[in-house]
């Protein structure tokens, strides 16, 4: 059996907002299509129901106009703390973030894991997404600073 750490791309990052308004971002339909995705991705969705067995469905379109469907099921949804899902399509992987509150910032730890290494170096090899994921978080902490007051209505 592989090491979860060999088959898995994870970050850590912290984020300037405290928790309920980083859970607001990235479990809002119209918030989490403005930052999802590797820098010049937008997105299109078409469902996104957060809870467990709910599905996330949408669309990346990337900037040469190729688009990318995506399908993902929660498998465990925590409020504030932790949200697991699992990609319906290939590649196949899950996502689990770790969501840590620290006074007005927030923790995040987010891991990519995939089924095997080979697995894992394919995704990184055809879908640059060890870059990807970097450029998505940054995205994402971009959108919460420019969207802080809006996102606490």
């Amino acid at each position: 059996m592989e090491n979860i750490n060999e088959s898995s791309i994870k970050m850590t990052k912290t984020f300037n907002v405290p928790v309920h308004l980083f859970w607001r971002a990235i479990t809002t339909p119209e918030y989490f299509k403005e930052w999802w995705g590797p820098d010049g991705f937008t997105n299109t969705i078409h469902k996104m129901d957060v809870r467990e067995g709910g599905i996330c469905s949408f669309t990346m379109h990337g900037p040469d106009g190729t688009d990318f469907e995506n399908e993902y099921v929660y498998t465990k949804v925590v409020p504030l703390k932790t949200i697991v899902m699992e990609h319906q399509k290939e590649p196949r992987f899950t996502i689990s973030i770790t969501i840590l509150a620290n006074g007005d910032q927030t923790q995040v730890e987010w891991c990519n894991i995939f089924d095997s290494v080979p697995s894992k170096e394919e995704a990184i090899r055809a879908f640059k997404a060890d870059e990807g994921l970097q450029q998505s978080l940054s995205r994402f902490n971009e959108y919460l600073k420019r969207n802080t007051v809006f996102l606490n209505r």
